[in-house]
């Protein structure tokens, strides 16, 4: 049984909300936990042409946690630091923690 507010319609809206962002563009695939109600909400959406037809739908219980807490050492460093005042400096900043936080952790390939 889905909740009050994580039903069909919810969901809709959110991808919706998500995919009319200017800085946003189409995925390839979305990723989301396995509550029931993404995967009809993503195919009412293929129907009514607001995503293409061949996007994938990957349900993964715990992948949104797992990619949170890769940025919670980002979120501690950043949270005093709010209020850039440029989007160039708030990018250059950010790219700069995440190599610094990829080098801590060992990875040898950085995009």
């Amino acid at each position: 049984m889905l909740s009050a507010k994580r039903n069909r319609k919810a969901a809709k809206r959110l991808f919706k909300k998500a995919l009319s962002s200017k800085h946003n563009q189409i995925p390839g695939e979305i990723t989301v936990d396995k509550n029931p109600a993404y995967p009809p909400a993503i195919n009412k959406l293929k129907n009514d042409n607001i995503l293409p037809k061949n996007i994938d739908i990957r349900q993964i219980k715990y992948l949104n946690n797992i990619i949170e807490q890769d940025h919670r050492s980002i979120k501690q460093i950043v949270n005093p630091i709010l209020g850039f005042q440029s989007f160039l400096s708030a990018n250059k900043t950010l790219k700069g923690i995440e190599a610094m936080n990829m080098i801590k952790k060992g990875h040898k390939e950085m995009i």
